[in-house]
């Protein structure tokens, strides 16, 4: 997650600097063509303002969906870090004082954080074990056996949440709030698979791209016997605005990717990591994830 309000230079390049080569050069060729091949060939102006209009809807389109898929997955997990709050409060709050108490719910609040942990690299489709150092050997032996292994820790959890009650260390109602939050657990998780399953359609991103190109061939084109050379400029700077504008919104089209623009699930996770130790009055408190590019971004 960015930030910082304005964007580097070495970023900006970074980010367009392929695409601007490939689109002069393309700018540079139609001039060529239209100059000294086809210069019988005049294409009405007209054309390139009604093409121009129609791509920045398109463009619009699809910056608007990737955005609303963006901010959904942040809403999400700002919900894992409520929920999460509320779960070592409750555990920690609402069970009676007794000798198997401590070792149920501590097994429970550290078992969640390697919930979230399990969560992040299945999103992300990483092959990372952190998670297991949340569990016990014969805890991590038995969900690394299930295809989804986020899932399989809260099927631990609420096996822990029966013995809570086969102790009678909860009452019924709280019972059924502690099962609640496991509930949103599996509900949270569910939404960002959603998320992260659903592709966009391949048609929408191709046809912007190419719609885009055609459009500065054309700017270059109908511009070329007016302002000479200078049409290859115009149409870098055109084409520019359209394709920077498109991958604004490809940047976060996929938001639990590992990437600047996207949510930051080490930082949430880490920091909901914290917040449960501290709960648990652990002495031994990881740092907060660090910022990346001096400050600039954080995943």
């Amino acid at each position: 997650m960015l930030l910082k309000q304005n964007l580097t230079l070495y970023r900006i390049v970074k980010l367009t600097w392929k695409v601007d080569l490939i689109m002069i050069s393309l700018c540079a060729v139609a001039y060529y063509f239209d100059i000294y091949v086809t210069p019988e060939i005049h294409i009405p102006t007209m054309v390139t303002t009604l093409m121009g209009t129609a791509l920045a809807f398109f463009i619009a389109f699809n910056n608007n969906q990737a955005y609303s898929r963006w901010w959904e997955a942040r809403i999400i997990w700002g919900g894992i870090v409520n929920d999460s709050r509320s779960w070592a409060r409750n555990l920690l709050s609402y069970t009676a004082n007794d000798e198997d108490k401590t070792v149920l719910v501590r097994r429970m609040v550290l078992r969640h954080i390697g919930f979230l942990y399990a969560l992040k690299t299945s999103l992300r489709r990483l092959h990372d074990d952190e998670y297991k150092k949340f569990l016990s050997e014969e805890e991590a032996k038995k969900v690394k056996a299930f295809a989804n292994v986020p899932s399989a820790i809260l099927d631990l959890q609420a096996d822990d949440i029966q013995l809570l009650s086969d102790y009678e260390l909860i009452d019924g109602f709280r019972f059924m709030q502690i099962s609640g939050l496991l509930q949103n657990f599996c509900d949270h998780m569910g939404k960002s698979e959603r998320i992260n399953n659903t592709v966009f359609p391949t048609n929408y991103i191709y046809f912007t791209r190419l719609f885009v190109w055609i459009l500065v061939v054309f700017v270059t084109v109908t511009t070329a016997e007016n302002i000479g050379p200078w049409s290859i400029l115009l149409g870098w700077v055109l084409g520019f605005v359209f394709h920077t504008t498109h991958i604004n919104g490809m940047a976060i089209m996929n938001p639990f990717e590992i990437a600047p623009e996207c949510v930051p699930l080490n930082s949430i996770t880490r920091n909901i990591e914290i917040n449960l130790l501290q709960m648990l009055g652990e002495t031994k408190i990881p740092s907060p994830e660090p910022t990346m590019h001096s400050g600039e971004y954080i995943l």
